[in-house]
């Protein structure tokens, strides 16, 4: 089964699915839907059309540099296969999904990083403005900037007095 993809949101067309269009010079493009085709028509280009895919991989919102794509590249001749080869070829799918999804989560993870540094800034910065919502104003403006001394426990030895000297003696 030949899978296609879409010329206009790169997704995948399956068999017996989508619109193809024959331009006058012999060049094919191929629609998943009339969506896609319609945005064509109109002379849309799809790096600027928020829900493409290739709008989502120049503004960094999919990931575009990992090893593991190279495996699905399309190859034009077929190969034989023996049943160790192909043993060994389904063991590695598993373990390049597994992959994927790692490098996915650890791309989506660093994405959200800006977002959650900015609302910690945020939210210090309204708590910074609305302390007298907590606080009573009077508490706010008697209290002095106090130096804080951490307490630290030292075991001294005990001291004798000058009584007690005098009575061991």
């Amino acid at each position: 089964m030949r899978l296609e993809f879409c010329w206009f949101c790169s997704s995948k067309i399956y068999p017996g699915h989508g619109i193809q269009f024959v331009r006058n010079d012999a060049k094919i493009f191929r629609f998943c839907r009339s969506k896609c085709h319609k945005n064509f028509k109109m002379k849309r280009n799809p790096r600027k059309v928020k829900w493409t895919k290739a709008y989502r991989r120049l503004h960094g919102k999919d990931m575009t540099k990992d090893s593991t794509f190279e495996l699905e590249r399309k190859r034009n001749r077929p190969e034989r296969y023996d049943r160790n080869v192909m043993e060994n070829t389904l063991k590695a799918i598993k373990k390049i999904d597994k992959i994927r999804h790692d490098r996915a989560a650890d791309h989506i993870a660093q994405r959200w990083k800006p977002k959650a540094a900015k609302e910690r800034r945020e939210a210090r910065k309204e708590l910074e403005q609305s302390i007298s919502l907590i606080k009573a104003p009077l508490a706010i403006q008697s209290q002095e900037p106090a130096i804080t001394v951490p307490k630290i426990k030292v075991k001294a030895p005990k001291q004798q007095t000058v009584e007690d000297q005098l009575m061991e003696e």
